[in-house]
């Protein structure tokens, strides 16, 4: 399982770029051929909003309401298919029920639509899950969340009229209650080689190379090395048979 768990597939690309092609093809639907489908989202307290829980995340107030959320999905999506893939569709079905859901019980009145609700599920769940999990590549993960969404903590309160901020803190109440639910069910990225309990430094072929204040030391090839001991044996006997040669000198008698 913590093999898979962060093992690339095709699906942490396909997945995020169907949910957004839908939600865009929802949008042009909206545009071209009904404008009336607007209408269809969460209505607070009242029997048929209960409808908008499933359809608010698809209907969008203009383009500019799509475009903004259209880059932070697409983001936390693929963040959650390729850190999270065992789960990735439990966070997202059931976030949109949940959230949609809290949003019916706590908004006021209006119609609440548009994606913004589950972004805040994605950001929160990301964020919590990777503290919880205390491994360094999540809390990694974590940290730059909210480097880049940070700034959305602010919208959970109501401080822009027309804004759905109680969409925004029942996706933020849903992602953390998915990260303690999920706590444990989430195995932890498998441990590179080094990391193991097991390791050690002076097995390691690689680490060889390096002398104990952390100097790189070259190490000739042993197939260079038999080559040069033989060599060196070849010169050797070379010079040993020249030193032991035996010359032998022939003189002339003078009388022949």
């Amino acid at each position: 399982m913590a093999q898979q768990q962060f093992k690339y597939s095709n699906s942490v690309i396909v997945y995020p770029l169907v949910i957004l092609f839908t939600i865009w093809l929802v949008f042009w639907y909206q545009v071209r051929v009904d404008y009336g489908i607007k209408s269809f989202g969460i209505r607070p307290q009242k029997l048929e909003g209960l409808l908008g829980i499933f359809t608010s995340p698809f209907l969008h107030g203009d383009i500019n309401h799509l475009y903004n959320n259209s880059i932070p999905l697409f983001v936390l999506s693929l963040a959650l298919f390729y850190f999270y893939n065992k789960i990735a569709w439990k966070v997202l079905l059931y976030g949109v029920l949940l959230s949609g859901f809290l949003t019916w019980m706590i908004g006021n009145s209006g119609n609440h639509i548009g994606a913004s609700g589950l972004i805040y599920v994605l950001v929160s769940f990301i964020f919590f899950k990777g503290i919880f999990a205390k491994h360094y590549r999540l809390i990694a993960l974590s940290l730059m969340v909210i480097f880049l969404y940070g700034s959305m903590i602010w919208y959970v309160f109501p401080i822009k009229i027309g804004m759905s901020w109680e969409g925004h803190l029942s996706g933020l109440i849903t992602g953390l209650v998915f990260a303690l639910i999920f706590r444990n069910q989430v195995a932890k990225p498998e441990r590179y080689k080094w990391e193991q309990p097991d390791y050690n430094e002076e097995d390691d072929p690689f680490m060889k190379h390096f002398d104990a204040d952390g100097n790189f030391i070259e190490f000739e090839p042993e197939v260079e090395i038999e080559s040069k001991i033989e060599n060196e044996d070849t010169k050797v006997a070379s010079t040993l048979h020249e030193n032991l040669k035996i010359k032998y000198t022939f003189k002339k008698k003078a009388d022949e």
